[in-house]
C-alpha cells in the first residue's frame, strides 16, 4: 500500500514540475515574443487571406498546410489568430 502511495506522489510531482517548467518561462516570453513577431504574423495572415480569391474551395486546406509548416508553433498560432481577426473584419 505504501509503495502505491509513493508511486502516486512521484507521478504527481512529475506532472507538477512539468507544468511549472512549461508555464513559467512562457508567460514572460510569450508577450515579448508576441510583440516581436506581431507585424510578421499580420503580414503572413494577410498573405494567406489574399490567396483566398485564387484558391476558392481549396483555400482552407491550403491555409492549414501553410500554418502547419510555420515554425515555431506559437508563431503559427499567432498567424491563425490574426487570420481569424482579418476574416471577421472583412466579413
Amino acid at each position: 500500500m505504501s509503495d502505491h502511495d509513493h508511486d502516486h506522489d512521484h507521478d504527481h510531482d512529475h506532472d507538477h514540475d512539468h507544468d511549472h517548467d512549461h508555464d513559467a518561462p512562457a508567460k514572460t516570453s510569450r508577450a515579448d515574443y508576441h510583440r516581436a513577431h506581431q507585424a510578421r504574423a499580420v503580414a503572413e495572415a494577410e498573405r494567406l487571406l489574399a490567396a483566398r480569391g485564387q484558391l476558392g474551395g481549396r483555400w482552407l486546406s491550403w491555409v492549414a498546410g501553410e500554418l502547419y509548416a510555420l515554425a515555431p508553433p506559437q508563431f503559427a498560432s499567432m498567424v491563425r489568430r490574426e487570420l481569424q481577426r482579418l476574416q471577421e473584419q472583412k466579413a
